[in-house]
C-alpha cells in the first residue's frame, strides 16, 4: 500500500484557511477541476503559469491549494494600500512588487521574492507578466523573472497550464459571466532542467534561453488540454506593433472609435434637445 503524501502547508493553521472557508465553496459551484500532476509536498517552488483571463489568479491558487500549498503571488504595491485587501494580502504573505522600472525597486521586490522562498513557500509568478496577445490564447513569449527567481533562488520551476476561465471572464473582460460548473483543466509538469544555466542568472543569453524553454513547456501542457497545436514559434507582442501592456493596439482602437461614437451621439442629442 502506497504511503499517503502529507502537506504540512495546508495543515498549518492560517489565513489561507479562513479565505478557502470563503472562497472556495462558492467558486466550487462555477467550476468543475481537472488536475493532473502534483507539486512538492514541503519546500520551495516557483510556479510558472500560462495567463489569458483576468480571473487566472483566482483558477491557479485554487488548483495550488488543491494541491495541498499556500499560493503566494508577486502583487502590484498599489493594492497593499487598499484598506482591508491590503491586510489580507500582508497577512497571507504576498509579495508588493512596484510597477516603476528603476533599478532599486527591481532590486527590492526580487529581495522580497527570494525572502518568501527563503521561507519554504510556493511563489506563483506568470512568466507572461501581462494576458498573453497571441490571438488564439496561446502562451507568448516569456519574461525572466520566474526563470531569474529560481536560478537565485535555487527552486525547483515548474511550469503549469490551465485552460477554461476564459468561459467565466473572457480576455481582456471584467465582467464575471456565472455559468454552473465550468470545466477547468489544469496540468502540472515537471521542473524545468536549469543544471545548465547554474550561477548564470547574470547572463541575459542564458536566461533568455532558460525562459524560451520553460514558455515551450507550458505551451506543451496547454496543448494536451486543449487537444490542439499552437503555433510553431512564440507569439512576440514587440514583432506584431502590440504594446506588452494594457489593451493589443487592435482593441484600443476599437475602443477609442467606440468612444469617439458614444460622444458623437451625445452631441447630437445635446443638439436635438436644444432646438
Amino acid at each position: 500500500m502506497a504511503q499517503k503524501v502529507r502537506y504540512p502547508d495546508r495543515r498549518r493553521p492560517s489565513l489561507f484557511w479562513v479565505m478557502s472557508a470563503l472562497v472556495v465553496p462558492p467558486f466550487n459551484l462555477l467550476t468543475k477541476y481537472e488536475i493532473t500532476g502534483t507539486l512538492p509536498p514541503t519546500g520551495t517552488a516557483v510556479i510558472a503559469p500560462n495567463h489569458y483571463s483576468d480571473i487566472d489568479p483566482l483558477i491557479t491558487g485554487i488548483a495550488v491549494w488543491r494541491l495541498g500549498r499556500k499560493p503566494r503571488y508577486m502583487a502590484k504595491a498599489s493594492l497593499f494600500r487598499v484598506p482591508i485587501v491590503g491586510w489580507f494580502l500582508r497577512k497571507s504573505g504576498q509579495i508588493p512588487v512596484e510597477r516603476d522600472r528603476g533599478a532599486a525597486r527591481r532590486s527590492n521586490s526580487m529581495g522580497a521574492a527570494r525572502e518568501l522562498v527563503e521561507r519554504q513557500s510556493v511563489v506563483v509568478v506568470y512568466p507572461e507578466g501581462t494576458l498573453t496577445r497571441e490571438p488564439d490564447s496561446w502562451p507568448m513569449r516569456g519574461k525572466s523573472g520566474a526563470v531569474r527567481l529560481a536560478l537565485e533562488s535555487g527552486a525547483p520551476l515548474i511550469p503549469m497550464a490551465s485552460w477554461g476561465a476564459q468561459a467565466l471572464v473572457p480576455r481582456y473582460e471584467r465582467k464575471l459571466h456565472l455559468r454552473w460548473r465550468t470545466p477547468i483543466q489544469v496540468r502540472v509538469g515537471d521542473p524545468i532542467d536549469l543544471s545548465e544555466f547554474a550561477g548564470k542568472h547574470k547572463s541575459r543569453a542564458a536566461v533568455e534561453e532558460a525562459t524560451r524553454r520553460l514558455m515551450v513547456e507550458i505551451t506543451r501542457l496547454l496543448e494536451e488540454i486543449r487537444d490542439g497545436q499552437a503555433p510553431d514559434e512564440l507569439y512576440d507582442p514587440a514583432k506584431h506593433g502590440e504594446s506588452e501592456f494594457g489593451l493589443p493596439v487592435s482593441l484600443r482602437e476599437q475602443a477609442a472609435a467606440k468612444q469617439g461614437r458614444v460622444r458623437r451621439g451625445r452631441r447630437r442629442s445635446g443638439r436635438e434637445s436644444a432646438k
